[in-house]
């Protein structure tokens, strides 16, 4: 069987493998989220936390709970790091340094997962799992939360009561992540992932030198990595090791991981606004954009000419010879497209377009699928924006699920949209504009410019993936991008939960024969064709001096 063929294979049988689950996962998120009825331990978990699970909460005091979990979350995952020294099970490993632990509390806290330290060399086992296992839990309930307080403003009318934030985030680790995450543990154990508290030991002669390992709960920490759309791994190498993703099928069953909640959340979407194929509608819009930068990343990868190329099968370099070109194109989108950040290869090795393609993936905003949560948030801020164009060409005003798009909806929508680029552009520009940071580029000319930029796309936008040629760990690096990570995360919940109390308020407004049919594939075309144009007018300038520079270049 050739390396393509192979690779397309593996996408068939992903592709059916999240249809199987849709439905039901759908559909049982959509219960999870619009029951009035809680578990005995969640309400252990309330009486804890001195939450009252049954008060509703409008889109202020939904967003004062976001902001107050997280902080503390940032707390205290920066104390854990700065003690770490003198906690048991540290594996002897010191303290992590200030801007380091900022960064990392940072990064995880925010769904990001950006690593600028070697895992297997900088944490024990206390702070993996008391403190990042932890947060890869909650920050991925947070987004589910959010995206749930915004299906609810488009489902209710005449009220800005957006649900009660305690009880979402807490259902979204009991009753979802918690479960899929421990079978999903087990799945990896059997396929060889490693779980357990070893300490380091010596596991042979390398070049002259003892080669030394570590052990660890790996595999339930991979699980939710993946499901969660986090992205950090517990070595280096992340889900390139072995011992996070030791098989081709471990490598794919990862895959379905990090795609199946974002894809299924459009179903539990249509079921909860009370209309399947609007979901259907977000659902064709998101699967058309992943399955066109999958065969666009394929295409750029294996017809990359050359004599080492064409021996290999395609571009090779930087790509684990157990799961080839194809797996790995097919992991690279994926983990682009999401919040991920996970890898299975080395974006910094792939082709000059193929890297550009995996930026591209996040400077969408990471809407297809997306994040757990921020997908579907994202996608339907997308879709007011294409209502409100398709408004202004038929000179009507813009209705989108019998709410009215006025003013101060679009003004949330086009902040939302304006923040992460933004930031990921200024700080991109300082980066290269002061004399420091440049000195941790690896490579110079438009290779160089691309590892700032992926950088702070990656940071920005939370996805956790790094261009692998870059020395983050300087102080600039650690505090800059632990602040866009922060500002990229939390920006734009404010403006989501401030559009869905808005829209709640609002009175249903009734469908006439001039009413935009979203649920057409019409607006599926329009959806998809406002997202690429609007972003890249957005970043074509700076992709230009990157990606496409090099990639041409070649």
């Amino acid at each position: 069987m050739g390396p393509v063929l192979a690779g397309v294979l593996q996408l068939l049988a992903l592709i059916a493998a999240l249809a199987l689950v849709y439905r039901p996962l759908g559909d049982y998120m959509a219960k999870v989220y619009s029951s009035d009825k809680h578990l005995r331990v969640e309400k252990w978990i309330y009486k804890g936390i001195g939450a009252n699970p049954n008060t509703e909460m409008r889109w202020p005091a939904y967003l004062r709970g976001v902001l107050a979990f997280s902080a503390v979350g940032v707390l205290f995952l920066y104390l854990l790091q700065r003690v770490q020294g003198v906690l048991p099970g540290s594996l002897g490993f010191s303290s992590i340094d200030p801007d380091q632990a900022f960064n990392t509390a940072a990064s995880f806290v925010s769904n990001t997962n950006w690593q600028s330290y070697y895992g297997e060399q900088a944490m024990g086992h206390v702070v993996q799992t008391g403190g990042l296992a932890v947060q890869n839990f909650v920050s991925a309930a947070v987004g589910i939360a959010v995206a749930v307080a915004l299906v609810r403003g488009f489902a209710r009318s005449r009220t800005g009561e957006l649900g009660n934030f305690w009880a979402d985030m807490v259902r979204g680790v009991v009753r979802i992540l918690l479960p899929i995450a421990a079978v999903s543990a087990i799945v990896l154990v059997a396929c060889g992932a490693i779980q357990n508290f070893a300490g380091i030991h010596e596991v042979g002669q390398f070049m002259g030198g003892s080669q030394e390992w570590n052990g660890g709960a790996v595999a339930s920490q991979e699980a939710i990595k993946e499901l969660g759309t986090n992205g950090g791994g517990y070595f280096n190498a992340n889900s390139a090791h072995p011992f996070e993703n030791p098989t081709p099928f471990s490598n794919l069953f990862e895959i379905f991981l990090l795609l199946v909640i974002p894809f299924s959340l459009t179903r539990t979407f249509g079921r909860m606004v009370g209309s399947l194929k609007q979901g259907y509608a977000i659902l064709a819009t998101m699967a058309t954009i992943w399955l066109g930068f999958t065969a666009l990343m394929m295409w750029t990868e294996f017809a990359h000419h050359g004599p080492a190329f064409d021996l290999a099968g395609g571009a090779m370099e930087g790509k684990e010879n157990r799961f080839g070109v194809g797996a790995s194109s097919i992991f690279g989108v994926a983990t682009t497209l999401t919040s991920t950040g996970a890898v299975n290869s080395f974006h910094s090795s792939f082709t000059g377009l193929g890297g550009g393609i995996t930026m591209l993936g996040m400077q969408l905003g990471e809407i297809a699928p997306g994040g757990t949560g921020s997908g579907l948030y994202g996608m339907l801020i997308m879709a007011i924006i294409a209502v409100f164009i398709a408004g202004l060409m038929v000179g009507r005003t813009p209705e989108y699920l019998g709410k009215k798009i006025g003013t101060r909806e679009i003004k949330f929508a086009a902040l939302y949209i304006l923040i992460t680029p933004a930031l990921v552009l200024i700080f991109t520009a300082a980066a290269m504009a002061l004399p420091t940071p440049g000195n941790s580029m690896t490579n110079s000319g438009a290779h160089g410019f691309s590892e700032i930029l992926y950088a702070y796309t990656s940071g920005a936008n939370n996805n956790g993936s790094a261009f692998a040629g870059l020395n983050a760990d300087t102080q600039w690096f650690n505090t800059t991008i632990g602040l866009a990570m922060l500002l990229g995360r939390f920006l734009p919940m404010v403006f989501v939960l401030a559009l869905a109390g808005s829209l709640a308020e609002q009175k249903p407004v009734p469908a006439t024969a001039g009413t935009l049919r979203t649920e057409k594939p019409l607006f599926t075309g329009l959806l998809v064709g406002a997202i690429l144009i609007i972003t890249g007018l957005t970043y074509f300038p700076a992709l230009a001096l990157g990606p496409l520079a090099e990639g041409l270049a070649s």
